[in-house]
């Protein structure tokens, strides 16, 4: 056996070989499956985790942007008119969220933690000075004081609108950003401090939340089962709420949206509790995006979430009481925040019934804006990138026993909202790139092998080709002229074929005599 021929052996056994092995690693997927197995038990909230230290301490900034609706013409919605607002913002506050106090309960399948939040002005990002703005909005604290009333008889309400006239508070004021947003001594409160002292005599949108929790989470680390990855297991000692009309609607599902379950597909729903909604809500699968050369997930709430029960009849256990339900795109949140009626939206309206953006002039809502998303890098189960929005409104509508509003038409009356914004920092995005290209080269390993095969198959096909030319040639060789005489017919050859010489082993020489 010559050399050539060995090796064109040698290239036939390994490349069946390769695609034997390689073929039954592809259908068997074993290094995915050794993959996936790792992701499960390494992405876990303990403390030898890799993703523990960024889960208590988040590295990407995490931004605030607050938009006021600035009333235009107060005195002729008071007198019956539409309401019209101007948007002014943003305001922009960057957001510290470290984890607190992390305690480790039933041996390590669960966690204890605190989630304060600080917020610090950014003025680069903002559009103005929150603290030299003025805007004209509706005076929270006089409507609140209005619908707790509501229910008392109609002499006491007339003699506390007469008591309140005489104070020169109206249903409209004018603050500054700073004011409105992080409080102020308001003078109809601090009255009724003086004789309620556990009545705030100080009112804002977000009085006394900088650098407050907004409750104590326990949350499953996913030790058990990397589905229950972060999800929350109890919110202020509770299991489920209570001030919802169903027991759906009191359920307290899934995660507080910072991170969520490896292994993500495109047909689940994901859930998050939003404690400043009082409720759990569902995002589904939108599209595949790009966010930094990583490839992501885009989830986003569908239009049921706030869909009107008579659509979706799973919402109407969030009508409080029983059957007082509000149209599509809004949620009455007045029954977990004590006080003034207050509504919650996406901005500007976005996905609520018309009704509700045409009863107010300078609403204009678009998707690219005031749609909620978060893009998941679906491996790792981590958010890429994330934006929160919510409006913050309030029912404004005829009281009796107060005049100033016995012209004015019940209108869910935009205050503000808040676009709560979060990338994937350069570092954090360079690391995750690494660590994908590990895992893709990882789960395709045997797809790389049954390419190597391929390419030697190819191989072995040029070599047995290339071999079986240089046999034909050799083969030709044997028929060549062994004769140097000339091909010269006689006269006694004319009637008989023509021979011109010997055959090697194809046949007999004819013995000619001297």
């Amino acid at each position: 056996m010559t050399r050539r021929s060995c090796a064109i052996y040698a290239t036939g056994i390994v490349c069946a070989h390769l695609l034997i092995v390689g073929i039954a690693l592809v259908v068997a997927q074993v290094f995915q499956t050794m993959i996936h197995s790792r992701l499960k038990k390494e992405i876990t909230l303990t403390e030898k985790s890799q993703v523990f230290e960024s889960w208590k301490n988040p590295p990407p900034p995490v931004y605030m942007e607050y938009y006021f609706f600035n009333v235009t013409n107060a005195e002729e919605f008071m007198m019956g008119g539409k309401a019209a607002v101007k948007q002014i913002g943003p305001y922009t506050y960057r957001e510290y969220r470290p984890r607190e106090n992390v305690t480790f309960l039933e041996n390590g399948t669960k966690l204890y933690a605190l989630n304060p939040k600080t917020f610090v002005f950014v003025p680069e990002k903002s559009a103005g000075d929150p603290e030299v703005d003025i805007i004209r909005t509706v005076n929270i604290p006089f409507v609140a004081i209005m619908n707790e009333l509501n229910s008392y008889s109609f002499f006491l309400r007339t003699f506390v609108s007469m008591y309140i006239n005489s104070l020169g508070v109206d249903m409209f004021m004018t603050r500054t950003v700073h004011e409105v947003l992080w409080g102020f001594k308001d003078p109809l409160l601090t009255k009724v401090h003086s004789m309620k002292p556990e009545v705030d005599e100080y009112f804002g949108l977000m009085w006394k939340k900088n650098g407050t929790h907004e409750g104590e989470f326990v949350f499953h680390t996913g030790e058990e089962n990397y589905l229950d990855y972060g999800k929350i297991d109890t919110w202020n000692g509770l299991s489920k709420m209570s001030w919802w009309s169903s027991n759906q609607s009191n359920m307290i599902n899934g995660t507080d949206g910072a991170v969520f379950h490896p292994l993500i597909n495109r047909n689940e729903l994901l859930y998050i509790f939003a404690a400043d909604l009082c409720r759990s809500i569902h995002l589904a699968y939108v599209e595949d995006v790009e966010v930094k050369g990583i490839q992501a997930y885009r989830f986003a709430p569908p239009n049921d979430v706030l869909m009107s029960p008579k659509d979706n009849p799973t919402n109407a256990g969030f009508c409080v009481p029983a059957g007082d339900c509000l149209g599509t795109g809004v949620l009455k949140v007045s029954v977990c925040r004590e006080g003034a009626p207050i509504v919650v939206s996406f901005p500007h309206f976005y996905q609520a019934d018309p009704k509700y953006i045409n009863a107010v002039d300078g609403l204009n809502p678009n998707k690219e804006e005031h749609e909620t998303y978060l893009d998941l890098q679906p491996t790792t189960g981590v958010p890429i990138r994330a934006c929160k929005r919510a409006q913050l409104n309030i029912i404004l509508k005829r009281v009796q026993g107060f005049p100033k509003t016995r012209f004015i038409n019940e209108t869910i009356f935009p205050i503000m909202f808040v676009n709560e914004t979060a990338t994937i920092d350069d570092e954090s995005a360079s690391q995750m790139r690494t660590l994908l290209l590990i895992v893709t080269v990882v789960s395709n390993f045997p797809l790389l092998i049954v390419g190597m095969g391929i390419i030697l198959l190819l191989v072995l096909v040029v070599l047995f080709c290339r071999n079986r030319q240089k046999k034909t040639a050799k083969d030709d060789t044997a028929y060549t002229q062994v004769s140097d005489k000339p091909d010269e017919p006689s006269e006694t050859a004319t009637n008989q074929p023509m021979r011109n010489g010997s055959y090697i082993a194809m046949s007999t020489v004819e013995d000619k005599k001297c």
